[in-house]
């Protein structure tokens, strides 16, 4: 007999970003692995994502998200969408079993299970937002992080602090407002031969830019859509990146990193990985931007204890087997319910 059928419905595009249908896929997955089946529900940026990453994955791409939901046949439904508040969980769940994904804490939510990553968050954060009787995971050990990253976790960790070689340069695949571009070009004036890996999704507004300059600098490796996250975080030496949903990778190999906050959403979590001595945190809306940006950066290509530090500390945030345990209790509620 097959297992239960899971609806994930996302959102995705220039101005969210790829980070929801990446983390839902690493959940998706981690539950096809303990004997579930699902499908994708969302617009054409969720389908251009999954072709790249996951191209076997059924999808449904849909303006109108209710409807594509109303017709499709499922035994519980995975939400993370930050449009979605709970009137729409609950006219699309119906009587199903449902688990939103949220890192926002703002709005009412219609869910049997709240996940939430947050270094921060704290249960009292969903009085009045979810139901008395959901079942709130909370924290990083919950994190959806692919079985590559906790597979690596342990030959990265035992290197880190060693001399600066490699810097992972990871914005967001969407790479919102050519936030990429402007980072390696702040980057590229103060290394000397250190290589640069730099990640983005093939529709990237700083990708064609990157490729000329990277015809001419050899330090300059561009991996677009790549399926090897895992590696190159393992094998770098510094990240540089925004604090979403990939700051559970770079913790779970404790590659000590730059975080830098994009949105508001975003700054929670920076804040707790700063206070925690995890990260070095600075803000694209400070007009002291790129001054605290060239000292977090110089601070970590000259300074191997903090680079150590980092790694430790990062490392104790995120082990990387946050998507198979919430995978598991869902799936056992889902069985409560079908019993």
């Amino acid at each position: 007999m097959s297992g239960p059928r899971i609806l994930f419905v996302v959102d995705a595009g220039p101005g969210v970003g790829g980070g929801h249908v990446m983390r839902s896929l690493t959940l998706a997955q981690a539950m096809e692995a303990q004997g579930a089946r699902f499908a994708f529900v969302g617009p054409p940026a969720m389908a251009e994502m999954l072709n790249a990453f996951a191209p076997d994955a059924v999808r449904i791409v849909a303006d109108d998200t209710a409807a594509a939901v109303g017709r499709e046949a499922f035994d519980a439904i995975v939400f993370d969408h930050y449009g979605l508040s709970e009137p729409d969980h609950r006219g699309m769940a119906g009587t199903a079993p449902a688990l939103v994904i949220d890192d926002l804490a703002d709005r009412p939510l219609g869910a049997d299970v709240v996940l939430d990553a947050g270094p921060e968050r704290k249960a009292e954060d969903y009085l009045g937002l979810a139901p008395e009787s959901a079942r709130l995971l909370l924290g990083p050990s919950f994190a959806p992080v692919r079985p590559e990253f906790a597979a690596l976790r342990g030959p990265a960790l035992a290197w880190r602090g060693e001399p600066v070689q490699r810097i992972l340069i990871a914005m967001g695949l969407t790479d919102v407002d050519g936030i990429t571009a402007r980072i390696v070009e702040r980057v590229r004036p103060r290394v000397q031969d250190i290589g640069l890996d730099v990640v983005l999704g093939a529709a990237a507004p700083s990708a064609p830019g990157l490729q000329k300059i990277a015809r001419r600098d050899g330090r300059l490796l561009l991996h677009v859509d790549t399926p090897h996250m895992a590696r190159l975080t393992a094998e770098a030496d510094i990240g540089i990146g925004a604090p979403g949903s990939s700051t559970w990778e770079r913790c779970t190999l404790g590659l000590p990193s730059v975080l830098v906050v994009l949105a508001e959403n975003q700054r929670p979590a920076a804040r707790a990985m700063a206070e925690r001595g995890a990260a070095l945190v600075v803000d694209l809306a400070d007009a002291r931007f790129e001054e605290d940006f060239d000292r977090a950066l110089l601070r970590l290509l000259r300074d191997s204890a903090a680079r150590r530090e980092l790694a430790v500390r990062s490392a104790e945030i995120c082990d990387g087997l946050g998507a198979g345990r919430t995978a598991e209790i869902f799936l056992r509620l889902i069985a409560a319910r079908a019993g």
